[in-house]
């Protein structure tokens, strides 16, 4: 049942937030509603979709690996050409 509700707010925010909302193609009430059921919805109950499930555990990285220096690594070799 949907039920109508009045709230205030920075209208900067508002007018972003509707922009925000025409370029992913739905409303803004829409929008808050989404937000706001992510904010109340236990996390247990948050459904994963069956992609992420199917791609949960397919990469094995070693223990030693040090994400930060590799990236750094990465950067270095691409530009520093």
């Amino acid at each position: 049942m949907d039920t109508k509700l009045t709230v205030k707010l920075d209208s900067d925010i508002i007018e972003q937030a509707k922009i925000y909302a025409r370029r992913k193609n739905t409303s803004l009430s829409k929008l808050i509603e989404s937000y706001l059921g992510l904010l109340v919805e236990p996390n247990d109950k948050q459904q994963i979709t069956p992609l992420v499930k199917s791609l949960s555990g397919i990469v094995t990285l070693p223990k030693n690996l040090d994400a930060k220096k590799d990236y750094k690594k990465h950067l270095l070799n691409k530009y520093s050409k």
